[in-house]
This record gives structure tokens, sequence and C-alpha cells, in this order.
């Protein structure tokens, strides 16, 4: 029995609270299905890669009857990409619906994820291991990886596996791109008649794996708590020696959600939002003049010191960047598989690249310090892009910004000092200790998943809405893979995925940022959150983010 510490024990025996219907149990739960469903764009192309799952209805439980079938049914699944706050409640509600269900029924969890399932490397999850892990953070009870799996031998061999295993379904916890290879691997079980269903479960701290019937991906409530309650830390420290500027770079990839909310939460003084620069078309020389004006009219009153929030993604959505990478993109993945390009030294490479990109891309290449070329040319992340975590967005920023500073000092602009200090808040967030509103949600999505399996549905993503409102009115279902998914370029080649919830600039999450930036960026308007609270009144133990509170109250009134 490994040690564990007083909190943790506590947490253990934290019963979370179960979806609407779903607290009736597993056997007491009625299927209702909705209108067929299409995807949210290139629809003839989807329909022809996923003919067997395409056009499936949105799916809903009630407690009108029990109809659900009580039939052994194992299940195999996955932890798949990176770790958000919760998967290990998801996999307890799944276990505890499977075992309700019928107790001979077995939960086999895939180890490292999806090589587990094509490798045949698993663990059969006990009420011993389960427990040890119940209201935890990580994803340490089976592990987790970023295997695609989309090719026609990957899924045979899983195949093999799971009827050397009696698997009926797999569950895969992931995210945008984990739960498209949730779809492929659904869609090629049912052309083949296997009789195994696949659910998917919405996973990712960076927010953007979300719509109509997705309301919020697991781990970012947990996740943006931990990021506030880090930068409260800073802003009290910042406002105690009035001396430094803190430039804070967020996860975040390819949306803004992470940045914007911490910043709801806390009241920085500058806060860039991706979607915002490349509405604006702004170049990062822009961007750089924007947050000079900000700290020297912060100078001109005394205030030699703030913070600002970068996403993650920042560099990516500034316009002459982003056409620049995905240049590069293309440029990489066809170069890395040259001998020659490997054996040359950085600046021989800087030099080839340079003499192959547009006049514009290849001027602007140039224009960046080597440390930053160096990082754009870093190893593709599985899925063929730059890996923008190890650009160092936020010290780019920070020498830009000392430079224009130095000049407008020249022009008498600013009188101020400049001194600074980078930070970048991504691993800390990913696996701390699940809020109670992850706890709660994470359960139901692991429970609800078993529920889908049971109705021998296949191809869906497991679904709780309404979830601003107490759990008992939480409601439970399931929403079509295929409903949100397009065609995007990736290695170079048009491929399906789900495609990506973007922060919408006319939408309330980004109006209330809109509306109090100046005065944040003129004030000390900080907010100190504290640490997440698991114990005590609900208004401060059950309370989820800032976004989803304002999309529901939007949603509400548009019905």
């Amino acid at each position: 029995m490994r040690e564990i510490s007083p909190l943790q024990k506590e947490r253990q025996n934290y019963q979370p609270k179960l979806a609407g219907a779903l607290a009736n149990g597993i056997n007491n739960i009625k299927l209702a299905l909705g209108e067929k469903t299409s995807s949210v764009a290139n629809q003839e192309e989807i329909k022809e890669l996923f003919p067997n799952v395409f056009s499936k209805p949105i799916a809903k439980f009630d407690t009108v009857g029990a109809d659900l079938s009580t039939e052994v049914k194992n299940v195999g699944v996955i932890l798949s990409g990176g770790q958000a706050p919760g998967g290990h409640n998801v996999i307890a509600g799944l276990y505890d619906a499977l075992k309700t269900a019928n107790k001979e029924n077995k939960l086999f969890g895939f180890l490292g994820g999806p090589s587990g399932i094509v490798d045949g490397k698993y663990l059969e999850i006990t009420d011993e291991i389960m427990d040890n892990y119940r209201n935890t953070g990580g994803f340490d009870i089976i592990g987790s990886g970023r295997t695609k799996l989309e090719e026609e031998k990957q899924f045979e061999k899983a195949l093999e596996v799971c009827k050397s295993l009696n698997i009926k379904a797999i569950v895969i916890i992931g995210g945008d791109d984990s739960n498209t290879n949730a779809c492929l691997l659904a869609e090629w079980m049912a052309k083949n008649n296997t009789g195994i269903n696949v659910i998917g479960c919405p996973k990712t701290i960076d927010g953007d794996l979300k719509n109509d019937q997705i309301e919020i991906s697991f781990g970012f409530d947990t996740a943006t708590k931990t990021y506030a309650e880090l930068i409260g830390n800073i802003q009290r420290d910042a406002n105690s020696a009035k001396k430094y500027w803190h430039f804070i770079k967020l996860m975040g990839r390819s949306a803004s959600h992470v940045c914007l909310e911490v910043a709801l939460q806390t009241q920085p003084n500058i806060t860039l939002i991706g979607e915002e620069v490349e509405a604006k078309k702004q170049s990062l020389d822009e961007i750089v003049s924007y947050m000079a004006s900000i700290i020297a009219l912060r100078a001109s009153k005394g205030k030699n010191f703030g913070i600002a929030l970068i996403p993650e993604g920042l560099i990516e959505f500034i316009p002459e960047m982003k056409v620049m990478i995905a240049a590069l993109n293309d440029l990489l993945a066809v170069l890395e598989k040259d001998a020659t390009y490997q054996e040359l030294t950085q600046e021989q490479k800087y030099t080839l690249i340079v003499s192959k990109l547009d006049e514009a891309s290849a001027k602007l290449f140039n224009s960046l310090p080597s440390a930053i070329k160096a990082q754009l040319l870093m190893d593709r992340d599985p899925h063929g892009n730059v890996q923008v975590s190890k650009i160092e967005t936020e010290k780019l920023l920070i020498e830009m910004v000392a430079q224009k500073l130095e000049k407008m000092k020249k022009e008498g602009t600013y009188t101020g000092k400049f001194a600074d200090q980078a930070h970048f808040f991504g691993y800390e967030g990913r696996c701390a200790a699940p809020s109670n509103f992850d706890a709660d949600y994470c359960y139901s999505l692991g429970y609800n998943a078993f529920a889908l399996i049971q109705s021998g549905l296949t191809g869906y993503l497991s679904s709780i809405k309404n979830t601003t409102k107490p759990a008992s009115e939480w409601v439970a279902g399931g929403v079509p893979l295929t409903m949100m998914m397009n065609m995007e370029r990736r290695h170079g080649e048009m491929k399906p995925v789900i495609k990506k919830a973007l922060v919408e600039l006319d939408g309330p999450v980004f109006k209330a940022l809109e509306a109090k930036r100046q005065k944040w960026a003129e004030n000390d308007c900080f907010i100190f959150p504290g640490a997440i609270q698991y114990f005590g009144p609900s208004c401060v133990c059950d309370v989820t983010t800032i976004t989803l509170q304002l999309e529901q109250e939007k949603a509400l009134v548009n019905v």
C-alpha cells in the first residue's frame, strides 16, 4: 500500500454526485434518440469516410423505464493524449457502472495509451486498484500516450486483443485528436461487423473540445483554478515588491480559453487573446507596441510592475507567423525525411529553409532571434505541427518589449524602469487533484459512457449537459462523433478531425474581458483566488468556471 497525504486520504472518501437520470442506477434508465445529425462541415467527405457511423441521432437518458441490457460486457479503456484532472474519476464512473450492471463484467485498462490496445498490454482493474485512484489527479492508473490509431494493421491487432479478452466495447478518454481516433476505430469495427462498440469521453484542459452538446471538456475547471491560484500569488508578490513585470505564458496551443478564463479570475494588467490577434490581423510589432504602451502608461503613474498573460499558441495566431509556420510544417514534413538535411548544421538548415520560403516568410524568419528559430525547427508533434509549448513566446515578447521601451525612452515617451520575470504554467495544472466539479463531472462522464455501451451505441462522445445547475439537474446522453468533424490539413494532407472550438469574440466570455480590460490595465484590480477548496459551503467548493457560467447564461437567453 503506497503512502498518501491526509488530503488524498480524505478525498478518496468523497462520493461524486451523478448526473440526473444516472443517479437512479445504471439499470433504471431509458434511452431516447433525437433527429439524425450531420457533420459540422465537409459533410460529403465525412459521410464517405464514415458511412457506418455517420448521421446518427443525439442520445439522451431519462428515468421513464429500464430497457438496457444487463448481459456480460467486458470493456477496455484507454487514456489518450496529455493528462487532465479527473481522468481517474472517468474510469471510476465507468467501473462502478459496469460492475453495478453485472458483477461479472470486467474492465481492462490498456497501458501507455492507444499503443496498449495494439500491443496487448493491459491491466484488469479491480476494486482494490480503483479505490486507490478515486478523486485523484493524473493518469498514472494505466498511463497515457499519443499513438494515433488510424492504420489497418493497428485496428486488426486491436481486434485480436479484444477478442482474447472478450471485450465488447472500448472507451477512449481524450481530446479532439484522440476522439477522432475513436471515430476511426468505431467506423472500422462497425464496417467489419466485430460487435465491438467505441465510445469517447471529452478531455482537455485547453477547453477547445466543446459545442452545444459538450458544454465543457473535463480538466478545464481544475487546471484554470490551479493556474489562477499561481497567478494570484504572483500578483500579490508584484503588488508587494512593485518592481517586476511578470510575463506569464499559459497552456492552450490552439485556443485561448485557458488564458481568458484565468484573466477573468485574476484581473491582470495585460491579457493577449490569440483569436483576437488573428481577427484584427495584428503583426508581432503591433502586439509589442500595445504591451509597451500599457507598461509606459503604468510607469507614468509610478507603477513599474504588472502582470501580462500570454496564450501558449499566440505565435500561430499572428497572421504573418501563422503563414510562416504553416509553410514550415509542410516544408519540414518533406525535409526531415531527407538524410542529407539531417546532416546539415543549424545555420545551414536556416539558409536552406529561407531559400524555400516566400519572401515575406523568409524575411520574418530571418528577423527572429536564433533561439526562436531553433525552437521553430524542433521535432514536430504527432500531428505534424510545430510544438508551440517549446517556443518561449514570453521571452521573445520580453526581449522585443524591452527594445521598444528603450526606443521610447530615447524619444522621451517612456521614463520608467522595466525589470522582467518569465513564467510558463502548463504541467502545473495537468495533474492537479480534481475540483469537486471535475470529480463529479468526470464520474458522470464515465458512468454515462457505460450507459451508452449498454444501449448498443458506437461512435458517440459521452455528454453531460446543464452543468451550471446542481448535478441532480444535469442531463446525460451522447453526441455522434461525426457531428463534430471537418476536414483539415495534417502532415501536408487533408484528414478528418474534430473541429476545435475557439474563443468567440462576439461571445459573452470575451466581451466580459473586453469591458474591463482598460480598467485592469491602468489600475491594480488584482484578485487572489487562493487554492482549490474541497470542503465547505457549496458556493465556494462547487462553483465552476466563469466561462461556463457566462456561456450558459447566454444559452438560456437564446432558448
